[in-house]
């Protein structure tokens, strides 16, 4: 049971203290399993050839292997670049076949060989690894060859010594992470080997061959998408192998990362946006996603060419300039004036006028006969009661002016010279602006007329004459120029 305590100790010097690795994804490895013991490289080659005795018989399990029939052995490995892992491993066995040089012992074979039992010896073993992977050169994900090289310590009975270990082995690789590991190593003895006078063994070589399993771990993945954050360019959020692990929510072929639209399959010339109408331009920068239209319209047609689209063409259909919305300039009325420009569009009239015909002089003399024959009550700015002809003539003057629409005209009252100057230039006033009143009342443009009123101080008859007061106690209507002077 002594030695019993040397293994424990070796398997916690494994597990505290060994390294031995895999890959660069997860660099820490356990394994455990079985390990074998073959000492019939104990016959020493002072008495036979070196490699007949080594390897004439590498398989005779039943007759030359030392196996304990439970778990043996456990090592603890760590990756450190460039295939290269180093470890630890401890193991326990009993021998029970031991091989040695006795040409003249009944039983032995033709090489003077026999296979005795020294007694059940423990065997407990500590050893330290450098080993080598061919995985990477052979680009295989499943086998996995190596060789190693390294030393260790042997508990062999009663005696210990060193040992120097060559190795070589094979992993099969169930997954990223779980494997069978098969492996052998020569443990030469450094210190020969010995056998006592007896023939037990003190310090043999011999091989040692393992079978178990090995588990890879340590390595970090944050998002859990299964790619380590080593090869995860998106480490922090859930991704997809073939893009290093970075997401792509759309599932359009490009890295949320470099798609312009995340959420929306699109295309890869548009970056990763969709273009609904074919036209090259992204849904996101169309100003009309579902027709197809020009770049330069941000996507938008222009039926008629004119380079306005057709939604903020008001002609879509004819060209015309943008300053009149999309449609050609017209001249209805064929005066030279264009409709735009045009106030009277319908009747022609010259450009100095902006198209509206002139105030011919018949005009101006109907409005006169017109306004003169206007009847207000005696000293009051109401039309005269009973009078049926003043709505007629109201009617007249509001049909001759709507032909001047930017023509603008004064309505003048004037009294005769009874009563005060005040009280007339205040009647004056208030009577014209009685029919300046009814005039808009008809639809006369308030900007095409002003009132004055001018008392008494511009008779057109004598005031000494009943006749005479009559014709002053009048109103008329002058044209005074255009609304737009000044701003022509």
């Amino acid at each position: 049971m002594k030695h019993l305590n040397k293994l424990l100790v070796a398997v916690m010097m494994v597990m505290g203290l060994a390294s031995h690795a895999q890959d660069s994804n997860n660099p820490w490895a356990i394994s455990f399993g079985v390990n074998a013991v073959d000492t019939r490289t104990s016959a020493s080659p002072e008495h036979v050839d070196f490699f007949p005795a080594h390897f004439s018989q590498p398989f005779a399990v039943k007759d030359n292997w030392n196996i304990l029939p439970s778990l043996s052995y456990i090592g603890v490995s760590r990756y450190v670049g460039s295939g290269f892992s180093v470890g630890l491993q401890g193991s326990v066995n009993k021998i029970d076949k031991y091989v040695r040089f006795a040409p003249n012992a009944p039983g032995h074979d033709a090489r003077g060989m026999i296979v005795e039992n020294p007694g059940d010896l423990m065997y407990y073993g500590i050893d330290a690894t450098i080993k080598y992977s061919f995985q990477e050169l052979i680009k295989s994900k499943v086998i996995d060859p190596s060789l190693s090289v390294g030393g260790g310590y042997v508990f062999f009975g009663d005696s210990s010594y060193g040992t120097v270990n060559p190795g070589a082995g094979i992993t099969f690789w169930f997954t990223d992470a779980i494997g069978l590991e098969l492996a052998t190593k020569y443990k030469w003895s450094v210190s020969g080997d010995r056998e006592d006078a007896a023939g037990v063994p003190d310090a043999p070589s011999h091989f040692q061959h393992t079978a178990g399993l090995v588990f890879k771990f340590g390595g970090k993945d944050t998002d859990g998408d299964g790619i380590y954050d080593k090869d995860d360019a998106c480490p922090d959020v859930a991704g997809l192998k073939q893009f290093n692990g970075c997401p792509d929510t759309d599932g359009d072929g490009i890295v949320d990362a470099s798609d312009a639209c995340p959420d929306v399959f699109g295309l890869a010339a548009l970056n990763g946006c969709p273009d609904t109408d074919g036209d090259g331009i992204a849904d996101k920068d169309d100003a009309c996603p579902d027709v197809a239209g020009l770049a330069a319209l941000r996507g938008c047609p222009d039926a008629d060419g004119d380079g306005i689209a057709d939604k903020d063409d008001k002609c879509p259909t004819v060209a015309g300039p943008k300053e009149n919305g999309g449609c050609p300039f017209l001249d209805a009325d064929k005066d030279g004036v264009l409709d735009k420009d045009d106030d009277c569009p319908t009747v022609a009239g010259p450009a100095s006028n902006r198209g509206c015909p002139e105030v011919t002089s018949e005009a101006l003399e109907d409005l006169k006969v017109q306004a003169r024959a206007i009847y207000f009550n005696s000293g009051k700015a109401t039309f005269k009661s009973g009078d049926k002809e003043t709505p007629a003539r109201l009617d007249a003057i509001k049909e001759i002016l709507k032909n001047y629409p930017n023509a603008k005209f004064s309505i003048e009252g004037h009294t005769d010279s009874d009563g005060s100057d005040k009280l007339n230039q205040k009647l004056s006033e208030d009577r014209a602006a009685a029919v300046m009143n009814a005039l808009i009342e008809r639809g006369v443009n308030v900007d095409n007329l002003v009132s004055k009123g001018f008392g008494e101080s511009q008779p057109v008859a004598s005031n000494k004459t009943p006749a005479g007061k009559a014709q002053n106690r009048r109103t008329e209507i002058k044209h005074i120029g255009s609304k737009y002077e000044g701003k022509l």
